[in-house]
């Protein structure tokens, strides 16, 4: 590098040199409009223990998301930024929503996805429709904390999203307080990655998407993330 790390970025490649020796990252790889990236798991216990033995801080209960058959926990990962552990819900054993029904099948933690916030996001939407890409939504969405505040939202999905490797689009509600605020800190994303087959063709999309995303090549699509924790521990994370 030409110029002296920082010391943040100097205890996260230190400590990936144990956790993923032959993987590298610069500063400032986390795209501008990151709003979460979405952690999978069968069982939410077992991913809420993953993530603290990894870090170091323990993630709290979000809510369940009714109808769709799944609950989650929230780690904030600094300001605008979080993550969302998900797994099925057990008091909704009978939906069939093809999230809930894909996480029960997981035999260890991935990432399953990840979302930006575009601003308007009728105006997002409208830019889509005029540049021909297919999408759906925006559709609204809710969550009740356990405290039992009302979260609520409007998302919008692209209907070829690569292979799982480009994400959602979300737009939160004036009146709902960001997950980041307020759930558990000392963790930072720092660095996320999407790979594919044709990395030309992720940049064109990223740039008609306005994502300032680190793209890189790999022979099926994927997702990386690196999470570090206040104690210097790096978790890494795949798709």
């Amino acid at each position: 590098m030409s110029q002296p790390l920082s010391r943040r970025i100097f205890l996260v490649m230190t400590g990936a040199a144990i956790a993923s020796p032959r993987f590298a990252w610069a500063a400032n790889e986390v795209p501008t409009l990151l709003d979460h990236i979405l952690l999978g798991c069968n069982d939410l216990d077992k991913g809420i223990a993953f993530v603290e033995e990894k870090t170091d801080v323990r993630a709290t209960i979000g809510g369940v998301h009714p109808g769709r058959g799944t609950r989650n926990a929230l780690l904030s990962l600094g300001e605008r930024h979080y993550l969302e552990i998900i797994a099925p819900d057990p008091g909704q054993p009978n939906v069939t929503e093809s999230l809930g029904l894909a996480l029960k099948k997981l035999t260890e933690p991935r990432l399953v996805g990840w979302a930006v916030h575009p601003g308007d996001i009728d105006a997002f939407a409208k830019r889509l429709l005029d540049a021909g890409l297919a999408f759906e939504g925006p559709r609204p969405g809710s969550r009740r904390r356990p405290d039992g505040r009302l979260l609520q939202w409007r998302s919008l999905s692209l209907k070829d999203d690569r292979g799982g490797v480009l994400p959602f689009f979300i737009q939160w509600t004036a009146d709902s307080v960001h997950p980041s605020a307020d759930a558990p800190a000392g963790c930072k994303i720092v660095n996320l990655e999407m790979s594919g087959p044709d990395p030309g063709e992720l940049n064109r999309l990223c740039k008609l998407l306005d994502l300032d995303a680190s793209v890189g090549r790999s022979e099926k699509p994927q997702l990386r993330a690196h999470i570090a924790g206040p104690s210097g521990k790096v978790l890494d994370l795949t798709s």
